[in-house]
């Protein structure tokens, strides 16, 4: 592969450049103003035409000391290079993944002669951009604005989500997706957009977001006004983490940015199916991940809250999880307040029936006021230390770590922190309360999942919840869940205080349609006990990991079905977020062609029933399946 870097104007003079993907199908370019300002494009390329998906867009930072924004003077291009690497995960879409790209380097300088890089890679599946200051200085510099923007080009819809008022709970990244709204329309909040954010052009389908987010810059979102469709970069809010730190970012040189991502496609399989975000990060700090072990977990919080105060409320979910084969049961707040037994007795009456225990804690400290226990133990690096050890040699497999509410640069070093150690005591992590993936489980692989989605839990809290959950499922798919593992805690067939709309088999599609390293089973024992053989029977051989995703059909909003592989077993779950009951003709092309065995549970006469067959697939045939209005189904084929 030789990259492919188109320069316009001569020597030092240079007003724009471009580089191209592998494949010359997407271009990346950067000009330069009459005013020496910066701004980039990004076309697609095909049959010889050029297609704009994102038009003149602002470059530029704001430093405390200098400002990189206009009066730029280009000094050079670094020798332009390939990436090419490949790289196994034990979680996310699928195993393997190979990354290609070419990348461009392009230097400047200020007026006082401070320099600042521009980085770009263009790889099939999309673009991204950072900025690097090369030069080595011990002293602390700080980031005062951002004037990176996104102008996505033409007229369409998209699907983006509300930043979060700052309150006791958020920002978490837990409000509902607007469903295709007109791009461009103001945010119903001084505090913006969130990424990731996903449109629909008459040029293709794109999804902005950012990845490689590190410890020594802000989370970022976007500003509330997009004017003609100009999404531009948000600080986190200054409320945030209860003004305990800083929304300014501070770093000695060099420094770079964060990857700013724009995944393009023409149809949203290729946005579905990118691992563009996980890609741009640094590899695994792990060196022996044989102890991640993705899986699926029993969990006692959702249907009933003081179970994690009760041994024997816990002893019924871990001989629940063993029944079902389930790895794991989760554990959740205030088990430190737990009376018949203690963690110590529950971690080894699992361990006897192969059930791993997961733990809940408070991420505490000064920047949360929520009371839940046990906090002030993940804040703190010692006592987050010798937490670790201690559960490690209790036999503690994972912890989940809830209320974050903030992107400032301090609690973005929380993360890392608690991973590190986490890591170093071979102990998985589930984030909830939480930021957004930036694909930070390539760097550290015991990163099996985080919340940052408006999940089930939520037919607890919010009346309006079952209304919106059944359209609401079919947007996540193609935002949330594509970067990064989702715990949204699927596949409750008990009720919460607010009853589902969605049917039964709407509810079991979930365990494929969604992604999770660790797949949290909300719902009561009895609900998965006394299923009908056939859907109990799915849920006991359903993974957790998958070797292969592919997005078969469906338009958020609307519905979904998705295909999903592990060993020689294809898994295919559909959702249907229509009030319309609907009859499927599943096109299978893009599996393997064969003839398959397969099951089939679908919805039954009513929306709390199942009707399951078993079917074969002949080599070209269509998979056709009926649902009801808000329903599902799942298959296995072999």
């Amino acid at each position: 592969m030789t990259a492919t870097v188109l320069l316009f104007s001569c020597g030092t003079d240079k007003t724009q450049w471009s580089v191209l993907s592998p494949s010359e199908n997407l271009k990346f370019t950067v000009k330069q103003t009459e005013t020496k300002t910066l701004v980039y494009q990004v076309s697609m390329l095909k049959n010889g035409e050029e297609k704009m998906v994102i038009a003149d867009s602002p470059l530029g930072l704001q430093r405390g000391d200098a400002s990189f924004t206009g009066n730029l003077k280009f000094t050079g291009m670094e020798a332009p290079g390939n990436i090419a690497e490949t790289f196994a995960l034990p979680t996310g879409k699928q195993k393997v993944i190979s990354y290609k790209a070419s990348e461009m380097t392009l230097n400047f300088e200020n007026e006082t002669g401070q320099k600042i890089q521009v980085i770009a890679r263009a790889s099939d599946d999309g673009v991204a951009f950072r900025y690097r200051f090369p030069e080595t200085d011990s002293n602390l510099f700080s980031i005062e604005n951002e004037l990176t923007g996104f102008a996505v080009a033409g007229e369409g819809k998209t699907w983006i989500q509300p930043y979060d008022k700052v309150t006791t709970y958020s920002p978490g990244y837990e409000r509902y997706y607007e469903n295709g709204i007109p791009i461009g329309t103001q945010a119903p909040g001084e505090e913006g957009w969130c990424f990731p954010a996903l449109f629909e052009t008459g040029n293709g389908w794109l999804l902005i977001t950012e990845a490689a987010l590190d410890s020594t810059w802000f989370g970022a979102h976007l500003q509330p006004a997009a004017p003609g469709g100009l999404y531009t970069i948000r600080m986190p809010e200054k409320e945030e983490a209860k003004n305990t730190c800083t929304q300014i970012p501070h770093s000695v040189l060099p420094w770079s940015s964060p990857w700013r991502v724009i995944q393009v496609a023409d149809n949203l399989a290729g946005i579905v199916e990118s691992d563009l975000v996980v890609s741009l990060n640094p590899a695994s700090q792990i060196q022996d991940e044989s102890w991640i072990k993705p899986g699926r977990a029993s969990w006692s919080w959702w249907s009933d809250w003081p179970s994690p105060k009760n041994y024997q409320s816990l002893v019924k979910f871990v001989d629940m999880a063993a029944e079902m084969g389930w790895e794991y049961s989760l554990v959740d707040a205030n088990w430190d307040l737990m009376t018949g037994g203690n963690v110590e007795q529950l971690t080894k009456y699992a361990a006897s029936k192969n059930v791993g225990i997961l733990m809940w804690y408070n991420s505490g400290g000064p920047h949360n006021e929520v009371t839940e226990r046990p906090r002030d133990i993940m804040s703190d690096p010692v006592k987050r230390k010798e937490e670790f050890q201690k559960l490690a040699s209790w036999g503690v497999k994972g912890v989940k770590v809830d209320f974050f509410q903030s992107d400032k640069p301090a609690i973005i070093k929380q993360y890392f922190d608690i991973l590190k150690d986490a890591a170093d005591n071979k102990v998985m992590v589930n984030f909830h309360g939480c930021t957004l993936p930036r694909g930070w489980n390539r760097t550290w692989p015991n990163l099996v999942s985080m919340e940052a989605v408006r999940g089930a839990e939520s037919y607890a809290f919010d009346e309006n919840y079952p209304e919106m959950a059944k359209w609401h499922n079919t947007i996540l798919p193609y935002t949330r869940n594509v970067v990064g593992s989702m715990d949204y805690t699927p596949v409750t067939f008990s009720n919460q205080r607010y009853p589902h709309i969605t049917t039964f088999g709407h509810e079991l599609a979930l365990s494929v349609v969604f992604e999770s390293g660790i797949q949290h089973y909300a719902s009561d024992c009895n609900s998965y006990l006394t299923l009908p053989d056939a859907p109990k029977n799915f849920l006991k051989t359903v993974p957790a990991a998958w070797d292969e995703s592919i997005l078969l059909d469906g338009y958020p909003g609307k519905n979904c079905v998705m295909a999903r592989k592990s060993g020689d077993t294809w898994y295919i779950g559909g959702i249907n977020g229509t009030g319309e009951k609907q009859a499927w003709e599943i096109d299978l092309s893009r599996l393997p062609q064969k003839d398959w065995a397969a099951i089939l549970i679908t919805d039954g006469a009513t929306e709390k029933e199942f009707s399951s067959l078993d079917i074969s697939v002949k080599t070209g045939e269509k998979l056709k399946v009926e649902v009801l209005s808000y329903g599902g189904f799942v298959a296995a084929l072999k």
